[in-house]
């Protein structure tokens, strides 16, 4: 499995009804602290696949989700537990530290 990317049409399907729990990486194409979150989240992805699951949403094309959870800046991540928002994030973070976060909120 690999990061996958989600819109409305998949949301409820690969976030909520996921039977792992979900961390959402709420980017823009336009903002460089996002684009140097992609790999670490691929990292952690590859790294942690077996117990979460890891979902992109382009802020610019799920405008509709980024204004149900409450997105206001760039990058956020969203941490998602049967179907309930267990954290969010917002900004550059290490690998560490995203991981830090991903079991502080998910565990």
């Amino acid at each position: 499995m690999a990061v996958i990317d989600v819109v409305k049409e998949n949301f409820e399907k690969e976030v909520l009804n996921s039977p792992l729990p979900v961390i959402v990486d709420v980017y823009a194409s336009w903002c460089g602290p996002c684009q140097q979150m992609a790999p670490i989240f691929e990292e952690l992805e590859k790294e942690l696949r077996d117990s979460y699951k890891f979902v992109r949403l382009n802020v610019d094309e799920g405008r509709d989700l980024s204004i149900q959870y409450g997105i206001s800046s760039v990058p956020t991540f969203i941490f998602i537990k049967d179907k309930e928002v267990r954290g969010k994030e917002t900004g550059y973070m290490s690998k560490e530290d995203l991981k830090e976060k991903i079991t502080k909120h998910l565990k």
